[in-house]
């Protein structure tokens, strides 16, 4: 779909992050999400589109539009409305916020936009808080990491040699090799938990809602792991050390390559003040705002993105600004998980999935092609 269409069929367009959340700096980027119908080819054809992000600069139908704040801008992110609800349906943070912000904030509002926006209670559910928390653990993820490059800066590239790999026939697994173990394991978990009815809900999470194989993948196992694993697939201890040793390297060159991209990809302010006060402050204060925003909508059945009503702005900017050391915000943000966790829900558990199906068959009705 080309710029022109997808703007004609756009519900709602709004100026999100942090000048929704009151949480803006000077030098902060203008961030939009939105939510357009695709057209009849994608409904009713073999075509697929779930959102845009770009428009093509090459084409001058392109550069510009209806919607001039998007021209050339890197910060946007339209997304069509089946793949809206896939994300609402999971509670996805930033989705479910789309619909919670001060009037002032829709830029572009049309009456089936209103129309969502009326249902929004019916988009939040418990699963907020850990999606919320999964984004938040992701943020801290991030600050450690820029905090370790901070503190102790690799010195080289890894090689196999360092992990071991001395031998011209003993060399690290490809990845391919690694992978094809890890859906093998992912197969016989999936085997092992397929058809036990008195655990459906957790067969549901592991092979629905979360991501096994990504995470096998990406996130390293611990040595009780590894021993669990070589239970399950009766590896030798020769490949399963292989295998380790194949992991760590796999890991150390991914770290080096995401430490140069890192250094060469820097904003200057951002890095200066990360510099000063020891942290990516950015990634910190949006740490702490999911946190309690998820918090006081699982909670009170309300999202409040717009900090300064809630009265927090002030301290989530200090925080942005590196105004509060690296141990006080890892303080609250660790206080927060476990409040998050603990907190008594007046949600349902799930956003109720035929109701999202029914939504969207009215308005792309309405909407017409």
């Amino acid at each position: 779909m080309k710029r022109k269409e997808i703007e004609e069929r756009s519900l709602l367009i709004a100026l999100t992050g942090s000048h929704a959340y009151g949480t803006n700096v000077p030098d902060s980027d203008q961030d939009y999400r939105g939510v357009f119908v695709a057209n009849r080819e994608y409904y009713l054809g073999c075509k697929n589109i779930e959102q845009k992000d770009s428009w093509d600069l090459n084409n001058p139908e392109e550069i510009t539009g209806k919607f001039s704040f998007l021209d050339h801008n890197p910060d946007f992110c339209l997304y069509e409305l089946k793949k809206l609800f896939y994300l609402i349906e999971k509670n996805n943070p930033n989705l479910v916020e789309l619909f919670w912000f001060d009037r002032e904030y829709y830029l572009h509002l049309t009456p089936l936009g209103e129309k969502l926006i009326s249902h929004r209670e019916k988009f939040l559910s418990s699963r907020l808080k850990y999606s919320a928390a999964g984004y938040a653990e992701s943020q801290i993820k991030r600050m450690e990491r820029h905090r370790r490059w901070l503190l102790n800066p690799p010195q080289k590239r890894p090689t196999p040699q360092d992990f071991g790999f001395n031998r011209s026939d003993y060399l690290p697994l490809t990845k391919s090799q690694v992978n094809s173990f890890i859906e093998f394991l992912y197969v016989l978990v999936r085997d092992c938990i397929e058809y036990l009815e008195p655990v459906e809900k957790f067969r549901e999470l592991i092979l629905g809602d979360i991501d096994y194989k990504a995470i096998l993948k990406n996130y390293p196992m611990t040595d009780e792991i590894y021993g669990k694993v070589q239970k399950i697939t009766n590896a030798s201890d020769e490949f399963m050390h292989h295998l380790h040793m194949t992991r760590m390297y796999q890991s150390a060159i991914q770290d080096w390559e995401n430490y140069q991209q890192w250094l060469k990809k820097r904003n200057p302010d951002r890095a200066a003040l990360e510099a000063k006060c020891g942290y990516d402050a950015k990634h910190g204060s949006h740490c702490l705002r999911l946190l309690r925003m998820a918090k006081e909508a699982v909670s009170e059945g309300v999202l409040k993105p717009h900090r300064h009503k809630v009265g927090d702005a002030n301290y989530l900017l200090a925080v942005r600004q590196g105004e509060v050391s690296y141990e006080e915000l890892m303080g609250e943000a660790d206080k927060l998980f476990q409040e998050v966790k603990g907190v008594k829900s007046v949600l349902s558990e799930r956003v109720e999935r035929n109701f999202l199906n029914d939504l969207c068959m009215e308005i792309v009705a309405e909407m017409g092609f």
